[in-house]
């Protein structure tokens, strides 16, 4: 098994682990992932309850909305880590 934290020059500490798996995962784009999965389910939610807004209202409820299941995310991961 490789050191994770040896892998690397000048990698020896955890920060840099983290910096590395860090810019792995953004190189997937997963932030643009979840943003789309969001972005759907809302779109898909105000059609079925046939509500009309304007597009800045349209904005700020979305980024209310993410930013509410971002915090539950941070929330249940949290729960988990304490279990």
């Amino acid at each position: 098994m490789q050191n994770p934290f040896g892998s690397q020059p000048d990698s020896g500490s955890y920060v840099d682990l983290k910096k590395r798996m860090l810019e792995r995962i953004q190189s997937f784009k997963v932030n643009d992932q979840i943003f789309e999965v969001i972005q759907v389910a809302y779109e898909d939610a105000l059609k079925q309850e046939q509500i009309v807004l304007s597009s800045p209202e349209r904005k700020r409820m979305l980024s209310q909305i993410l930013k509410s299941v971002l915090e539950d995310m941070i929330r249940k991961l949290d729960s988990r880590q304490g279990a």
